[in-house]
């Protein structure tokens, strides 16, 4: 494949920088003022009678009490946190957009990890290293990059293709990408330079018709990341916190074992593992918030336990494998370094397991 080099990193969207700060009303403060409002007091001049307990009681402040403050409290945190990230302009919008976000991601799920003969997970994972350095080179969205691998993951099935224009392909699924994502498109030519010049512009378009036929013009996708800033600034993670979960969350596009798992899940193991990566001292508040950043979460603990499992491996292996692009990335002051933290040398300490010495 043509080799590109990195240009100028783009800062990339930080959930605690972008927009203006607003002081937020504590978590555990908006729990106490959702209880339910018909509290009954004695009236003055009498003294205070302890009524017995009955089920009336507690079906008022048990579960049912519960099931009713959590998604109270996970409304108000996904607008102020859609508002933040720049997502809608309207409050009133926010949790529809939310919903339908979820009902998204279901669609062009894929069954099984299994890629048609001849490709492997092998040249699937050179591919998209490969892609990751031209998405940096030409200064993309990130969301640019998510929906890319989305669209070749599909096209790989779906579409008829030789090893032979494999590169090509994915070329044009990131063009795809671009064109739903970019205000600024690269030239054809730009992309053929990018590739060597192996493919012709002709070529290039041909394959581009060809995966949209293929593909029936579908390019509709909710990233994982988006996913993960929204749990993120519910949870109020720190800002380490977050970079970690982003590049535990890009290692996970060179993993063919991640296709089967929906994105809200892959976004909350990557911050489930950021978090035990860091050990960071949790504070009652952010207790609280994480509480109610999990309700998100949608799957067993056991798929949640086997993506932390793929996650680790694969930020494990990173540093020694050949294509280094994400690690790279996230290796600059910009993304505070977190690809060189010690603990991910080590999949059982990012697991908080015991390590077995041989």
């Amino acid at each position: 494949m043509a080799e590109t080099g990195f240009g100028d990193s783009k800062a990339l969207l930080d959930l605690h920088k972008k927009g203006e700060e607003r002081r937020r009303v504590p978590v555990r403060t908006w729990a106490n003022e959702c209880g339910p409002k018909d509290r009954r007091h004695p009236p003055e001049g009498d003294a205070p009678r302890c009524a017995p307990i009955t089920m009336e009681t507690e079906h008022r402040w048990g579960l049912h009490s519960l099931q009713a403050l959590v998604p109270s409290l996970l409304r108000q945190e996904m607008e102020f946190a859609m508002e933040k990230l720049g997502l809608i302009w309207d409050r009133s919008y926010a949790w529809d957009m939310f919903l339908d976000m979820l009902r998204n991601q279901f669609r062009n799920t894929f069954h099984n990890v299994d890629l048609p003969r001849p490709f492997t997970d092998t040249t699937r994972s050179i591919l998209v290293d490969w892609l990751i350095q031209v998405h940096e080179v030409l200064h993309f969205q990130e969301e640019t990059l998510y929906l890319a691998v989305h669209l070749l993951n599909r096209s790989l099935r779906q579409v008829k293709v030789s090893t032979a224009n494999l590169q090509l392909l994915g070329v044009v699924c990131l063009f795809l990408a671009a064109k739903k994502e970019e205000c600024l498109l690269p030239e054809v030519s730009e992309l053929c330079y990018l590739m060597d010049n192996s493919y012709t512009k002709h070529q290039l378009l041909r394959m581009e018709r060809k995966v949209l036929y293929g593909l029936k013009f579908d390019l509709s996708h909710c990233p994982a990341l988006h996913f993960l800033l929204l749990s993120a600034a519910i949870a109020r993670c720190s800002a380490k916190a977050v970079w970690m979960a982003r590049y535990l969350l890009e290692l996970s596009l060179l993993e063919g074992q991640c296709v089967v798992f929906l994105p809200v899940q892959l976004a909350w193991a990557a911050l489930c593992l950021a978090r035990q990566v860091l050990q960071e001292p949790p504070t009652p508040d952010s207790d609280t918030a994480w509480c109610v950043a999990s309700s998100i979460h949608m799957g067993s603990e056991t798929a949640l336990c086997r993506i932390m499992h793929i996650l680790a491996g694969a930020a494990a292996k990173a540093h020694s494998r050949e294509n280094r692009a994400t690690v790279m990335k996230f290796s600059s002051p910009e993304t505070m370094h977190v690809s060189s933290h010690p603990v991910l040398q080590n999949a059982s300490c990012m697991l908080g397991l015991p390590v077995l010495h041989s």
